[in-house]
């Protein structure tokens, strides 16, 4: 039987990056809404969600190739004995 609860998403902060040719580059959007790419997560726009991310990044033009990468990446481990 399906419970409803209080269901709040939590924050996970995103970036838009593309893989160029030497490495990896990182969407920074500047005050004034240009988009310059560097090298540096950190530097990066961290955007609320992936769903923020990949919508920016879908804005782009295509032949930027670019796509939202979580900032944090989250690894859960199951007990595979318990559950079976």
């Amino acid at each position: 039987m399906l419970h409803t609860t209080d269901f709040r998403p939590a924050v996970r902060p995103a970036v838009v990056s593309k893989a160029h040719a030497s490495d990896t580059q990182y969407l920074r959007l500047d005050p004034n809404g240009s988009a310059l790419w560097v090298a540096d997560p950190a530097r990066a726009t961290a955007f609320d969600s992936m769903r923020e991310a990949t919508r920016m990044a879908m804005r782009l033009p295509a032949a930027e190739r670019a796509f939202g990468l979580p900032l944090e990446v989250e690894l859960d481990t199951y007990d595979y004995a318990r559950l079976h």
